[in-house]
């Protein structure tokens, strides 16, 4: 008997009422192991109604009490980490220490969320006229959305409502339907952390929730992080409802390895960037451009290296990685290398085949040389365990190329000259850039996001500019005169 996965509203578990649900696999054996409910727009309708009121009085909460509520959610996730990190696998399918480093880098943003009361000071400028003082203060919106992907369950939710709860809104999370139980377990630790009830809300569902969140009045901001057509969609609908939307999209990420870089050293990162959680992260290293002659050995290293990785169920601990998230996202990978290979590339290390399990959702690593802009393997993000080869003459090329692509999501560059590397920092028309560093992910006091196709919208992810997504500013202006000074001024206001 399968398990039946419920919304939470106001504080508890709600079964759906709208007769819809979807499946939810455990993609290591492929076997159904719950049901998720698919919210109608009357649920979605009565989550906002129960934010909106708990938002009315979380904003009037103590800038100490909200921090409290913070530290004590902090201790809570971390206590019970290894318990998540194993929700996360059955579910994903990540093996449990990527699972666990997720868990860990979600924490990140909640310990900077704890800070709220320094985050959310304002700046005081005094006599700025006679008598005159001008103050700024930044004050939460409300009811606010987040829109999350299936490879990260835990983390990118972090991302946002630790911010978002930090700053005095109510926070409704829309998670993926493939792998929904770790946002059930989010919402019992805000709850036994002290958070009020309506103040952490999630709301299953498929496009029918999704549209009625964009689409609600009483909804003031979206957060998304997904494929980027339907970032595009999300922004487009959402900012023309009135909006504030933030939308993560897809990438493509290139490594520039040069001919002076120390070659281990990058094989190793560049292997661990493309192929853990399987490639199904959107900071993945999914192509390799190699500059003159480090092309063939760097290729050598990275195929001597593919044979070594165990693929299997990620919570066997010798497990280095698991499988995809479902058969047709397995079937669609492999499809894009069969592509490849039609097209002219090169399959030095073949996922199709190899050792790994029959059941599940599984594909071996895949390792692809030659591979040249016009191929879709090239063009498309893949999302999964395909490293492409592209080979180029010279530095100016490689950049030329990685500048050309329509995503600018994450790169990074393998060098062992400290010039070239800041030159490359400077050129590179990229989001967030690495040096030696195969998935250079912003610490929580920074923020994330991309370039181009890769965001819709002005705003990154968590850190300050997160602080600022969740917040409205407002200027004030005060006089206090004496009453015998007081006279009519029909001017302009001066500052003399």
């Amino acid at each position: 008997m399968t398990t039946r996965i419920s919304h939470w509203i106001d504080g508890r578990l709600r079964e759906g009422t709208s007769g819809r649900t979807s499946p939810v696999h455990n993609p290591a054996t492929g076997q159904r192991t719950a049901e998720v409910d698919l919210a109608s727009v009357e649920e979605l309708n009565a989550a906002v109604a129960s934010a909106a009121e708990a938002a009315r009085e979380w904003r009037h909460s103590s800038l100490s009490r909200r921090a409290a509520v913070l530290f004590a959610f902090r201790e809570l996730l971390n206590e019970r980490a290894p318990e998540l990190a194993k929700i996360v696998t059955a579910e994903h399918g990540k093996v449990l220490s990527d699972a666990g480093g997720e868990i860990a880098r979600g924490l990140e943003n909640v310990e900077y969320a704890t800070g709220v009361p320094n985050l959310l000071k304002g700046g005081f400028s005094e006599q700025v006229s006679t008598g005159v003082d001008v103050y700024n203060i930044r004050q939460p919106l409300g009811v606010v959305a987040g829109i999350t992907p299936f490879n990260f369950p835990v983390m990118v939710p972090l991302w946002m409502c630790a911010n978002a709860v930090a700053c005095g809104n109510a926070f409704i999370l829309k998670p993926s339907e493939k792998d929904p139980s770790a946002s059930l377990f989010l919402a019992q630790l805000w709850k036994d952390a002290g958070l009020p009830d309506g103040v952490f809300t999630v709301v299953h569902g498929d496009k029918v929730a999704v549209d009625a969140i964009l689409d609600h009045p009483d909804i003031a901001a979206v957060s998304f992080v997904g494929s980027t057509p339907i970032a595009k969609y999300i922004y487009e609908r959402g900012t023309a409802n009135g909006k504030r939307v933030q939308a993560l999209g897809g990438a493509k990420n290139h490594a520039l390895v040069l001919p002076d870089a120390d070659i281990d050293m990058a094989a190793d990162a560049v292997v661990s960037a493309a192929y853990g959680a399987a490639g199904e992260r959107c900071m993945a290293l999914s192509v390799a451009v190699a500059v003159g002659d480090v092309a063939q050995p760097l290729v050598d290293a990275i195929a001597a290296r593919l044979p070594k990785l165990i693929v299997g169920d990620g919570a066997d601990p010798d497990t280095d990685m698991g499988p995809l998230i479902t058969a047709e996202h397995r079937d669609k990978v492999a499809g894009y290398v069969d592509a490849g290979e039609s097209a002219g590339a090169a399959v030095v290390v073949d996922g199709r085949t190899g050792d790994h399990p029959s059941e599940g959702f599984f594909l071996g690593t895949t390792l692809l040389d030659h591979v040249t802009r016009e191929m879709t393997v090239y063009t498309d993000e893949i999302f999964g365990p395909v490293l492409s080869v592209v080979r180029v003459d010279t530095y100016e090329e490689g950049i030329a190329l990685i500048n050309s692509n329509q995503y600018a999501n994450g790169t990074a560059i393998f060098t062992r000259d400290g010039g070239v590397a800041r030159q490359f920092q400077y050129d590179v028309e990229v989001g967030m850039v690495g040096i030696n560093v195969p998935i250079p992910v912003p610490v929580a006091y920074y923020s994330f996001g991309g370039w181009k196709d890769s965001l819709f919208g002005d705003t990154h992810m968590y850190g300050p500019e997160g602080v600022n997504f969740y917040t409205r500013g407002k200027v004030v202006t005060q006089r206090w005169p004496d009453p015998a000074t007081s006279s009519v001024d029909l001017g302009f206001p001066r500052t003399r």
